[in-house]
């Protein structure tokens, strides 16, 4: 079993966000210090009544191009934990800035959320960047003695839902493949049983798969989201052309388009099928199924709701 250590300011990125808001009450629930770095204080994770975090203090800055706010957002910081930015053509070159600000600042630890099967030749574009982000920041810790840790997300069971058109139709290139997903709640407690592991250093330069327990199809998850909903949900395999031909008129830019079709391209090569044993391993308790969290989180899919 983890033991816990809460010695040391924290940095949480993205602390407004899904994750990061996550991880906000995980880590107060465990008594440690920590700094929430956020766009806007109002969006700042607080108590049910409207009280800020014990041992929290909360920092603005403007993104992660914001290199003067993010080295300030450092200071005096032992570990940060770096939720990946939301997907541009830039996003590698955000991630770099935001590492060399945490060892401009001193940071002893990173931690930080990539995506499953992350590699340069990934068939799920934005994976690619990931893998680009690993590089830079095992370069940083080799010049600078940074230590560092790598989360290597699945899809989350969250994103599943937002697959699901208002017609009731999960569309998309995956064929018959596989999907690993897992929940937010089970990365934040992956990631707080790092962050506060009594012996940190057996995580230095690890790199963790963060899956579900189970690997579904797509017809699958639209059966078990049927299921969890009452309404029927149905999966049509479209190909790699009636994708991209579906979504031109989202207005969306080419490299988005990419991401959201080889996100279910990925599924059809079996690069997210993978069922890692990690989150059991390190949190000491199973990964929840996707019919588990759909249970046990009804807000999060009420946009399902029709």
């Amino acid at each position: 079993m983890v033991r816990w250590s809460a010695d040391g300011l924290v940095a949480v990125t993205g602390a407004s966000g899904r994750l990061g808001s996550r991880l906000a009450f995980r880590l107060a629930a465990e008594g440690a210090r920590q700094r929430l770095v956020v766009r806007d204080p109002r969006h700042e994770p607080r108590l049910a009544d409207g009280r800020r975090l014990p041992e929290c203090e909360v920092v603005i800055a403007d993104g992660y191009d914001d290199t003067a706010g993010m080295r300030a957002a450092f200071d005096g910081v032992r570990t940060v934990f770096l939720v990946s930015a939301r997907e541009s053509v830039d996003r590698v070159d955000l991630h770099a800035a935001t590492i060399d600000a945490a060892v401009a600042a001193g940071v002893e630890r990173l931690v930080y959320t990539s995506f499953t099967g992350a590699a340069p030749d990934a068939v799920f574009t934005f994976a690619r960047d990931h893998w680009h982000t690993e590089q830079h920041l095992a370069r940083a810790g080799e010049r600078s003695g940074l230590r560092w840790t790598v989360l290597r997300d699945n899809l989350y069971h969250h994103a599943l839902t937002t697959f699901v058109g208002d017609d009731g139709v999960i569309r998309g290139p995956a064929g018959t493949g596989r999907v690993a997903s897992v929940s937010h709640d089970d990365v934040a407690d992956v990631a707080t049983a790092v962050i506060l592991d009594e012996r940190p250093q057996r995580h230095d330069a690890a790199t963790y798969e963060v899956s579900g327990p189970q690997a579904l199809t797509l017809a699958e998850v639209a059966q078990t989201l049927t299921t969890a909903t009452g309404r029927r949900i149905t999966y049509h395999a479209e190909t790699e052309e009636e994708a991209y031909a579906s979504r031109a008129t989202s207005g969306a830019e080419p490299f988005e388009l990419a991401g959201w079709v080889t996100s279910y391209t990925a599924i059809a090569a079996g690069q997210l099928a993978h069922v890692s044993a990690d989150v059991g391993r390190l949190v000491g308790r199973p990964a929840r199924s996707l019919a588990q969290w759909l249970d046990d989180y009804p807000a999060e899919w009420a946009h399902l709701r029709r």
